[in-house]
């Protein structure tokens, strides 16, 4: 089968019916095509500078040359300690806000939601960053030759330059195995690294101090946010190996290294988090122990074993998509010119560095990759950096499964489990229902109240919509034992949903109130409704593979009976009077003051879903499409990426084309190829666009113009059969 470059540079912008790796775990191509990005001058900006992480600890890279900063991340430091921020009266006021939303009083709903149903504090804890390790190079003199790059098959960030006739090469690798990051300064001739080492942090309760003869310790404590008080403990701890010349220690708090000819640091983080609930960890004893275990190991071996690691899981798919001269610039340079060259191999490098990207922020043991991924340099991030669950943590994921990154999506199970337990407590007092509930939002603690104000979190769907994450991830692997141990997650959630349903006294059918079509007002009174479409979409899909769960474990008779009945009489999809698929029960789309708003989560059912298709459902499809019609393609950036798979799911290559070269642009991707989301410039999130090969029919879409190119490791959920390289 023959695909053209532009029907491969469509499909691989987000997407979960998607290019996936038959290649068994561990198995590589023999000749990877070279992907890095690369920059012929320093960065001025963190949304210029570099990343690298381990799942757990992340560095942001400028590649500086007289001085050089590696902003500094781990997983777990968040402002706060746990926290129950349910509100008290929520679960005695919640009948007369449902009230009043089936009377059409949206505006004194949503007013009383927010008196009384809402968390304390009303908003969630912050992603904090734990601070920088700062290299000063005294006297270095005027550079040439300078170069950066970030090399996505090795995860190896490099800056070279030339300085007073020597050649400074600096490499960078964050690794899994020994759980630290490693610094290399080389030089082409013997004694000429100075470099004086520095280690700082906005945090509070800041100590930095000597750690032996030629090392140095940050301690410090979290933030406290809203109320709530910080109570954990950091610590960072850096060890050197020097190669000629020697280190001093400064009144300031600096190391100084004089005369060597090449320097490694070896860089430990660790927080006091143990668990959502446990803060009894001790940093100072995890930090020491992981020196302890490296301090005599060789740069050159970390990052072999770093390289070793991340190809295990980044050389499992391959696409090419073609090259021309464009793919020569530095990558800046190219972003800048998408919109009026032809670069398709830029397409394949996006793909590329979006898997890189979620190999580096979510690995097993870790955090799940939030809104900035793994990377934040702020105390107080835009959105505080957290996991926002009602598009955006799953859009992180939407690629994991389909090109075979199965293990990234650990942290994210792990989490849903943690949320099981939290939101049992929140679904318990605030509405008075068995199984569990999170909302638009959730944190390190694991928080599942409403927040931010009912017109945008006072949305009951967040954890359902992971539990999609959860059955794909079974679907993917076909693993039993592992399909037992996520079966109480999904029949708690599903439970929540039985006891909380209401029956529309207009229509009959069961729908979801209060709730809301996410973030997007209706134009009658405010955003709060029932049984908005997302919703039933995303109930379909908990209940139907809820029911096929217990079905294939053989147990739970009476809940599969129940789910079964609510899934019958879920309120259907409808047409709207413009010909579009409608956000709402009542066809009230026209009204919405936004109409080009960001979201489209009533298309949910279109993607990521399944239930929606153009050989299913043509009418709903016909829906959808216009729906998007009147949307519009141009949006936020993960936005965008979403418009382009649903406009891919109803095989319209060119259309899906045609917006991902405007992802492309400047407009919507910054100079080190993460997301930009205007008009807020420093809403700094990391998206990752999965391939998308084929939509929910297994049927690829026809494209015009044919092109050289081939994508490797191709694989099908339906029957998770291999498929060999295919010719694009």
């Amino acid at each position: 089968m023959t695909f053209s470059r532009r029907e491969t540079m469509a499909a691989m912008a987000v997407g979960t019916a998607a290019l996936a790796a038959a290649r068994p775990t561990g198995a590589a191509p023999d000749t990877p095509a070279p992907a890095a990005l690369w920059y012929g001058q320093p960065s001025t900006e963190w949304t210029k500078a570099l990343p690298i992480g381990n799942g757990r600890l992340g560095a942001m890279i400028f590649g500086g040359i007289g001085q050089e900063r590696l902003q500094l991340n781990e997983s777990t430091l968040w402002a706060g300690q746990p926290y129950d921020p349910v509100n008290p009266q929520a679960e005695a006021m919640l009948p007369k806000v449902r009230d009043l939303i089936f009377a059409g009083k949206i505006a004194e709903a949503e007013a009383l939601a927010n008196q009384t149903l809402m968390a304390k504090p009303l908003t969630q804890m912050p992603y904090q960053t734990l601070g920088d390790l700062i290299l000063d190079f005294p006297n270095l003199g005027e550079a040439s030759a300078y170069r950066r790059e970030l090399d996505l098959d090795k995860a190896i960030a490099t800056t070279r330059f030339d300085a007073n006739g020597v050649t400074h090469v600096r490499q960078v690798v964050a690794s899994p195995a020994d759980q630290l990051i490693a610094v290399s300064l080389t030089a082409s001739r013997a004694g000429k690294i100075d470099v004086d080492i520095a280690l700082r942090s906005p945090q509070r309760d800041v100590q930095v101090m000597a750690d032996g003869p030629a090392g140095l310790l940050l301690t410090g404590r979290n933030g406290a946010s809203k109320g709530i008080e910080g109570n954990l403990r950091f610590a960072a701890r850096l060890a050197t190996q020097i190669n000629g010349g020697g280190a001093t220690h400064s009144a300031d708090g600096r190391l100084s290294i004089r005369g060597a000819t090449s320097v490694t640091l070896l860089i430990a983080m660790a927080t006091s988090h143990k668990r959502f609930d446990d803060v009894s960890g001790d940093p100072l004893a995890t930090t020491a122990a992981t020196l302890a275990r490296v301090k005599r190991h060789p740069f050159a071996r970390i990052a072999a074993d770093t390289a070793a690691a991340h190809q295990r899981l980044f050389r499992r798919v391959a696409l090419d998509l073609g090259a021309t001269p464009a793919a020569q610039m530095p990558t800046d340079q190219r972003i800048a010119a998408s919109q009026t060259s032809d670069d398709p191999a830029l397409a394949a490098l996006y793909f590329d560095y979006a898997r890189y990207l979620l190999i580096c922020s979510s690995r097993p043991g870790g955090q799940p990759a939030n809104l900035q991924g793994l990377w934040n340099d702020s105390p107080s991030p835009p959105w505080g950096s957290k996991y926002t669950i009602n598009i955006n943590t799953q859009m992180n994921y939407w690629p994991a499964e389909p090109t075979a990154l199965g293990e990234c999506v650990a942290p994210l199970v792990e989490m849903a489990h943690d949320l099981a337990i939290t939101g049992e407590r929140t679904a318990r007092t605030m509405y008075g229902a068995r199984g569990w509930v999170t909302h638009h939002n959730t944190d390190l603690w694991r928080a599942t109240a409403p927040i931010d104000g009912a017109e945008f979190g006072l949305w009951p769907t967040g954890g359902a919509w992971l539990c999609t994450h959860l059955w794909d991830h079974y679907d993917y692997g076909r693993d039993r034992d592992y399909l037992a141990s996520i079966y109480p997650l999904m029949a708690g959630a599903a439970r929540f949903f039985l006891d909380t349903l209401q029956c529309d006294p207009t229509t009959g059918f069961l729908v979801t109130n209060p709730s809301m079509s996410p973030e997007n007002p209706h134009g009658h009174g405010g955003t709060l409704c029932a049984g908005p479409t997302m919703d039933m979409g995303i109930l379909r899909d908990l209940f139907t593979q809820t029911i096929k769960a217990a079905t294939l474990l053989n147990i739970d008779a009476s809940l599969v009976a129940e789910a079964r009945a609510a899934h019958d009489n879920l309120a259907p999809y409808k047409i709207g009077h413009q010909g579009q698929l409608q956000e709402w029960q009542r066809d009230w789309d026209a009204d919405a003051p936004e109409q080009n708003h960001r979201h489209v989560s009533h298309l949910y059912g279109l993607y990521p879903s399944h239930q929606i298709t153009p050989d299913g459902t043509p009418d709903l499809a016909a829906a959808a499409r216009r729906t998007l019609e009147i949307r519009g393609d141009r949006a936020t950036g993960w936005a965008t990426a979403w418009r382009i798979n649903l406009w891919a799911r109803l095989r319209e290559g060119d259309h899906a084309h045609d917006i991902l070269r405007f992802l492309l642009g400047p407009d919507r991707t910054y100079p080190n190829m993460c997301d930009a989301h205007p008009p807020l410039s420093d809403r700094r999130q990391f998206r990752w666009r999965g391939g998308h090969r084929r939509h929910a029919d297994g049927q690829p879409w026809r494209r015009h113009r044919s092109a050289a190119g081939a994508a490797e490791s191709l694989a099908n959920r339906q029957d998770h059969r291999p498929a060999r390289a295919r010719s694009l």
